[in-house]
């Protein structure tokens, strides 16, 4: 598929996907949408790719939804809203179950929608001077897409101010609240990206995959009988599989695991 809005980008083990619209604030509409969900299952699907980085071209990572895609959506009828809606929260569940770990590189300011996209993400590095804002309410709507993302990323008490005042906040205020995993500098974003890059590479693709679903499995449930009856399957499923196995051989043997070159 021919790209028109983002770039996809393969480096080695990394998957680079860059939103591209700088003159528009990366803000997207129905098209970008379709190209983030495509462009991320190919990298998902990639066998060379062991990350995926999303990051943005310009001053602005997102802004959102593009105000012509607005203004077309004002005049749509409920039907024609719930499928415009459906592709959205499936392209942010398409980066959320990404079988490859998924970075966000955020170089700038990042509103409504766009904290969705961060959300999704694994990891978010974000530079200092960005400002963030779920500004939904403001123009009389609600980050309902986004909200299973962003308040597994910031928390319930910080999304009971953030969603209902619409107010900004900084990067600093989104560290605190565990929205973002880091703060750097804008000279240092890159450097810190490669840093957990790295650390990604250096672990077994298929316990990071596993890793990922223990996650979605665990939270927020209940500790009981079924529940650990899962996580000690898990355990000993992965034990018992290649990478384990290997993992755990190359542990003992003081050596490399062989997912790891070099």
């Amino acid at each position: 598929m021919k790209f028109t809005t983002l770039e996809l980008v393969f480096e080695g083990a990394v998957a680079r996907i860059w939103l591209n619209r700088p003159e528009l604030r990366n803000a997207f509409d129905e098209v970008v949408i379709h190209e983030l969900s495509e462009a991320f299952s190919q990298a998902g699907a990639a066998s060379e790719a062991r990350v995926i980085v999303l990051g943005a071209n310009g001053p602005a990572f997102c802004a959102g939804a593009n105000l012509n895609w607005m203004r077309r959506a004002a005049e749509f009828t409920h039907e024609q809203n719930l499928a415009d809606a459906g592709g959205l929260a499936e392209m942010l569940r398409t980066i959320h179950e990404s079988p490859k770990p998924v970075i966000a590189r955020v170089q700038g300011d990042t509103y409504a929608g766009g904290m969705g996209l961060v959300a999704a993400c694994d990891v978010a590095v974000s530079v200092d001077t960005a400002w963030y804002c779920l500004s939904e309410v403001k123009i009389g709507l609600i980050p309902a897409t986004i909200s299973p993302y962003v308040l597994r990323a910031m928390g319930t008490r910080a999304a009971q101010r953030y969603f209902l005042t619409g107010e900004r906040f900084s990067a600093a205020e989104a560290h605190r609240i565990g929205f973002v995993h880091e703060v750097v500098a804008v000279d240092a974003l890159d450097a810190k990206v490669a840093e957990i890059v790295k650390a990604f590479t250096g672990a077994s693709p298929a316990a990071v995959r596993a890793c990922k679903q223990l996650i979605a499995d665990v939270a927020g449930r209940e500790v009981d009988d079924a529940l650990i009856e899962k996580t000690v399957q898990g355990i000993a499923d992965i034990r018992a599989s290649e990478e384990g196995r290997e993992g755990v051989q190359a542990f003992l043997e003081k050596r490399k695991p062989s997912w790891i070159s070099g």
